[in-house]
């Protein structure tokens, strides 16, 4: 992806979908690293019952959090490769 750079407000409100089509929830707000500008992790609104059986990092306020590593691909979804998560 970093040969196509997008504005990461474009990823906010995005479906998050592994590569078998599970379906994950809702990119809600990005994490990034503050020095480097580096997409760190994709906090996750409205996760389904089948991300939340998965135990996932969260953050402070118990959001779901999605290392950005796990991504694939962005268009109309944003695709993860779910093996790089679990």
């Amino acid at each position: 992806m970093a040969e196509d750079r997008k504005s990461s407000k474009q990823l906010l409100g995005k479906t998050v979908v592994s590569k078998a089509g599970k379906k994950f929830g809702t990119v809600g707000d990005l994490v990034f690293e503050t020095k480097s500008g580096e997409l760190v992790h994709i906090v996750l609104t409205t996760p389904t019952t089948y991300c939340q059986k998965l135990q996932l990092e969260k953050d402070k306020q118990g959001n779901l959090l999605i290392p950005f590593s796990s991504v694939i691909a962005s268009g109309d979804f944003l695709v993860i490769a779910e093996e790089d998560i679990i």
